[in-house]
C-alpha cells in the first residue's frame, strides 16, 4: 500500500515546542520509528511535514539582521527548511530502517507547489506569521516590502497570503523515487509556493497550508491512504465540553457535516479535516487523523478518525 504521511511542524520540536537543532534531531528520530514500522510492514511511504517553527526561527533572524542585510524572502525560507528537515529526517530514517534490517534507501526532495497568481490571498494577505514586534522594528521590515498589521497592545505582526495549492510541480520526481524503492521526504510546509509568470516559475511570498498541500500530493502520487499525524488520537466533537467525544470511522459526507456544525477550529483541526475530506472526495481510499504512535494501526483502519467514501 502507498501511504502519504503528513507530520505536523510541531512533530519536529520537543514537547515544550523548542526547535533547537538538538530538539529537532531528537524529534526526527521519534518520528522515524513510526515511519520505519510502516516500511517494515511492506508499505511504500512518502513523508511530508510542517515547518512553521523552523520558518519562525528564520524570520527572527531576518528581523534581527534587517538593518544590516536584506531579509531572506519567504519562499527561500521554505526551501531552506525543507532541505534542512529533509536531511535530518533522512538520517533518522536510515538509522531506524537499519535497526529493523530493512534495506530501503531514503531521499529528500525540495518541492515546489503551484498556486494561482490571482489567488485572492495575494490582494488580501491575512495569514499571521512570526512574532509580534514594536512599531519601530516592524517599520524596518515594511520598508523592505513586507506587510505588517497593528495588533494593538501585542504590537505589530506580519501577514502573508495563504493561497490554495493547485499542483505539486515536482510530483513526477517524487513518484519516480517511490517507484524506485525510496522512502521519500517531500513537499515540506505544503511546498514552496510558485506561480507561472509568462511561462516561467517564480517563488512568491506566501504560506501554503501543510495539510492541504499533503492532500494534493497524496492524490498526485496515487497514495491509497492519507495519514495526518497530530498530537491527539482522533478528531473530537464538542471539544472542551463535558460531552466531548472522538470521531471514529465516518463517511466524508458525515465529516463535512460535523465541520459545518463548527466542531473543528480553523487554526488547528479544521485544515486537517478539510484535507482528509478532500483526499477522499477526489478518489482516495481513506484518510486517517491520529497520533503518530498510532499510525501502524491507522493504516489498517483500526485507529484514529477514519474518513471513507460515501
Amino acid at each position: 500500500m502507498r501511504v502519504l504521511l503528513a507530520l505536523g511542524g510541531n512533530a519536529m520540536t520537543n514537547d515544550e515546542g523548542r526547535a533547537r537543532p538538538e530538539d529537532q534531531i531528537a524529534a526526527a528520530h521519534v518520528a522515524a520509528e513510526s515511519v520505519a514500522d510502516l516500511v517494515a510492514g511492506g508499505h511504500d511511504v512518502v513523508v511530508t511535514h510542517g515547518n512553521g517553527p523552523q520558518v519562525g526561527n528564520l524570520l527572527v533572524k531576518n528581523e534581527v539582521a534587517a538593518a544590516v542585510v536584506p531579509p531572506v524572502p519567504l519562499d527561500w525560507c521554505g526551501a531552506q527548511t525543507q532541505a534542512t528537515l529533509g536531511f535530518v529526517l533522512m538520517n533518522a530514517l536510515d538509522h531506524a530502517l537499519a535497526a529493523r534490517s530493512v534495506e530501503r534507501r531514503t531521499a529528500a526532495l525540495v518541492t515546489r507547489t503551484l498556486v494561482a497568481a490571482d489567488d485572492p490571498g495575494f490582494t488580501r494577505p491575512s495569514k499571521p506569521i512570526g512574532r509580534y514586534l514594536p512599531a519601530d522594528e516592524a517599520r524596518v521590515l515594511v520598508d523592505h516590502g513586507e506587510t505588517w498589521e497593528d495588533r494593538g497592545d501585542k504590537g505589530w505582526r506580519r501577514v502573508v497570503a495563504s493561497p490554495e495549492p493547485l499542483e505539486i510541480v515536482d510530483a513526477p520526481a517524487i513518484a519516480a523515487l517511490v517507484d524506485a524503492g525510496f522512502v521519500v521526504v517531500a513537499n515540506g510546509g505544503g511546498g514552496i509556493p510558485v506561480v507561472r509568470d509568462e511561462g516561467r516559475l517564480r517563488g512568491v511570498e506566501a504560506v501554503i497550508d501543510k495539510d492541504l498541500g499533503a492532500a494534493v500530493l497524496a492524490r498526485t502520487v496515487e497514495a491509497e491512504v492519507l495519514l495526518i499525524a497530530t498530537d491527539v488520537p482522533a478528531a473530537i466533537l464538542d471539544f472542551g465540553k463535558p460531552d466531548a467525544r472522538p470521531v471514529g470511522t465516518v463517511t466524508v459526507s458525515q465529516m463535512r457535516a460535523h465541520a459545518a456544525e463548527g466542531h473543528f477550529a480553523s487554526g488547528s483541526m479544521g485544515p486537517k479535516v478539510d484535507a482528509a475530506c478532500r483526499f477522499v472526495e477526489r478518489g482516495g481510499a481513506r484518510s486517517v487523523i491520529t497520533r503518530l504512535d498510532h499510525i501502524t494501526d491507522a493504516v489498517a483502519g483500526s485507529a484514529g478518525t477514519v474518513v471513507t467514501p460515501d
